[in-house]
């Protein structure tokens, strides 16, 4: 199977078993499957330091972004968190997976940034959609969280692109190489 197929299906798997984990009171499971594949991907798809700092760098936004918007009340995650006002470890989780994709199914996007903040403005909030019509996660004022979701993901898919792109420049063995 052809890597970025792979990575693609890899995310898909992982992702909904973080929303499902998260929304059935079982974070742990969803975020340790999401894990899973985290780690397979740092240890066969894309095994570099780089890709490390990539998937860190992810994390960091996500917790930093969905805390915020738990904060200020724009979203609700089920209870069972580990935290009931910062993001839940499913969604950080969810995030590293996000920067699984960045230099394998979505390399495409490298250097089309407009692109990415399009794509980013769209399927964003529409992840976060389809996580809430799996119980994953509710919204209070769901047009404002909605854009206030679009203009986030505008921002830190084409972010965590240039991101990928900086880390993946001259890095041996690096995802772009491969893919």
């Amino acid at each position: 199977m052809p890597p970025k197929l792979l990575n693609f299906l890899a995310f898909q798997v992982g992702w909904l078993a973080c929303v499902l984990g998260g929304a059935n009171g079982l974070p742990w499971i969803g975020a340790g499957v999401g894990l899973m594949i985290v780690l397979w991907h740092l240890r066969w798809m894309a095994p570099s330091a780089n890709e490390w700092m990539l998937i860190a760098a992810a994390a960091f936004t996500g917790i930093v972004w969905d805390s915020l918007l738990v904060i200020s009340g724009v979203v609700t995650y089920p209870p069972g968190q580990l935290f009931s006002r910062a993001a839940p470890v499913w969604i950080v989780v969810m995030w590293m997976l996000f920067a699984t994709t960045l230099n394998l199914s979505l390399s495409w996007l490298q250097g089309r940034y407009l692109m990415a903040a399009v794509l980013g403005a769209v399927a964003g909030p529409l992840a976060y959609r389809a996580g809430a019509a799996l119980g994953g996660i509710s919204f209070d004022d769901p047009p404002l969280a909605m854009t206030l979701l679009a203009l986030g993901w505008a921002v830190f898919t084409p972010g965590l692109l240039v991101v990928a792109s900086r880390l993946s420049r001259g890095a041996p063995g690096a995802a772009l190489d491969r893919a």
